[in-house]
Formats: structure tokens, C-alpha cells, sequence
């Protein structure tokens, strides 16, 4: 039983440990640029073949380092929906698509590469759906994106989808990008994450609100 429980653990270590190197050199490199060598090679690890033992393929690993950071991101996100009950603010229901990341962000402490790396799946054709399908796995997303959608103003719906791509490429490539700048020790516009999650808030707010040119 204690040998089991041992190996558990170091199963477990090694598990984190090529996660943690795998989400660094996505967020640098690019996923595809990086080999399961080099993730084994970061993570310490002097089996090359520990990538694929303990995650399977390429998209695999992408998919568990998406889950690794979603608990925490979905504990927030349950928090502030407890605090803003049947708001019709279209405000409160854009905090609760932002903050929960950006405060995940913040508690990871610095450096952190999940906003960077969040941009190049986002950006990647055949990885794209892995993070679209796991953050809908969530039901409270479902709810927040209902709850936003019932307090917009009407809008045509090609208009509305635009808008919808809008605001997220807003979220994935602003935190990327203030994520990019703490690493490197370049000046942000905010102060704290706290701060640019608002900004980030207001712009989306005015986005959603914006009026609109109709075509002739």
C-alpha cells in the first residue's frame, strides 16, 4: 500500500511538472513549435517518451492544461454569480466573463504563461475547439452568456456575432498581452490586474452598446 502510495505521488509530481514546463513553452514558443522532447527535457524528465505516457498526444495535453486552470477560474466565476443575483446590467454580466480569469491570473503570482498560452490555442485551427469546448462545459458560462445576451439591446444577429468575436479576441489577447509585458518587466497601462480587468470591462461594455451602421 505504501509503495502504491509512493509512486502515486511521484506519478502525480511528474504529471504537474510537465504540465507547468508544457504551459511555458506553448506560451513562448507556440504549441506546435515545441516538441514532446523539449516539454520532457523542461520538465526534467530524461525519458523523452514521458510526454506521451502520461498525456497521449499533442491536443491531449492542451486539453489538461485547460482543466488544470479551470476549477479555480469556475470558483470565481460561481462567487461573483452569487453576488449579482438577476442583474439586467449588461456591466455585471461582462465582469463575470472577465474576472474570473484575471483574478486567477493574479493569484497565480508572476510570471504566469496561461493568458499567452490561452492566445496561441486560441489562435491554432486544430486547437481552437479544445479551449471553446471545455470553457462550455462550464454551466455557469452558459448562464452568464444567457443572462448577457437578454439584457443586450437587439441587434441583427450577424452584427451580434461580430461582436461576440470582438469581445473575445478583447479578453484572450489583452490579458496575453499584459501577461507578456510583467514577463519581459515593460510598462502596462494598469497598475494591477484587478485595474485591467476593468478597463478591459469598460471596452467590452461600450462595444456591446455601441450603435451600429446598418448595410445599404
Amino acid at each position: 500500500m505504501a509503495a502504491r502510495t509512493v509512486r502515486a505521488e511521484r506519478v502525480s509530481i511528474t504529471r504537474e511538472q510537465i504540465l507547468t514546463a508544457a504551459e511555458r513553452l506553448f506560451a513562448e514558443q507556440g504549441v506546435f513549435a515545441v516538441s514532446n522532447r523539449q516539454v520532457s527535457e523542461a520538465a526534467g524528465q530524461g525519458n523523452n517518451a514521458a510526454v506521451g505516457y502520461h498525456f497521449g498526444t499533442k491536443a491531449d495535453l492542451v486539453r489538461a492544461i485547460v482543466r488544470k486552470h479551470a476549477e479555480q477560474i469556475e470558483g470565481v466565476r460561481l462567487r461573483m454569480l452569487a453576488g449579482i443575483g438577476d442583474s439586467a446590467e449588461v456591466r455585471d454580466w461582462v465582469a463575470c466573463l472577465v474576472r474570473p480569469t484575471t483574478e486567477h491570473l493574479a493569484a497565480l503570482g508572476s510570471p504566469t504563461w496561461y493568458a499567452r498560452f490561452g492566445a496561441q490555442v486560441m489562435t491554432d485551427p486544430a486547437l481552437r475547439d479544445i479551449m471553446v469546448d471545455e470553457a462550455l462545459t462550464s454551466p455557469s458560462l452558459r448562464q452568464i452568456l444567457d443572462a448577457l445576451n437578454r439584457c443586450l439591446p437587439e441587434l441583427p444577429a450577424d452584427v451580434r456575432a461580430e461582436r461576440d468575436d470582438m469581445a473575445r479576441q478583447l479578453i484572450v489577447h489583452m490579458c496575453a498581452e499584459r501577461e507578456r509585458a510583467l514577463a519581459e518587466g515593460t510598462p502596462t497601462p494598469r497598475s494591477t490586474w484587478h485595474d485591467a480587468a476593468t478597463g478591459l470591462i469598460d471596452a467590452i461594455v461600450a462595444l456591446w452598446l455601441a450603435p451600429f451602421t446598418r448595410h445599404p
